[in-house]
């Protein structure tokens, strides 16, 4: 079993910067991929960013691309979303989530390519 913690998120106005960390415990080092989903209220959760942690290599939905930046502290079992120049629409509920296996690519932007999730943190960007 994989536990995930959330942290980092909080209130910015528009055009600020927010970092989001998910520390995974457990079972760790069996996870394929990690990455970030997000949830607005009234919306249905939507895939942000996901890294896998063999070969680095990092996928990125259209509207955060060139905005944020998804890593990894390999050490320490983490993966961090840095968030720049955000907008009142980033606004949503952050998800960090876990794959424990490479079910390929068509997987990566869906909930169901995941098997592990954290509890989530807010974030709030104000106009």
């Amino acid at each position: 079993q994989v536990q995930l913690v959330e942290s980092g998120g909080g209130l910015v106005q528009a055009g600020g910067s927010l970092r989001l960390s998910c520390a995974a415990s457990g079972r760790a080092v069996g996870t394929y991929a990690m990455g970030w989903f997000r949830q607005a209220p009234g919306k249905e959760r939507e895939f942000v960013a996901v890294i896998r942690w063999s070969g680095g290599n990092t996928y990125y939905r259209d509207s955060v691309k060139g905005r944020f930046t998804i890593s990894t502290d390999n050490a320490k079992n983490t993966v961090y979303l840095q968030m720049n120049s955000l907008k009142p629409e980033d606004t949503a509920i952050y998800y960090c989530v876990a794959a424990a296996t490479d079910r390929g690519l068509i997987f990566i932007t869906i909930p169901q390519g995941y098997d592990y999730w954290g509890q989530g943190t807010q974030v709030t960007v104000s106009s």
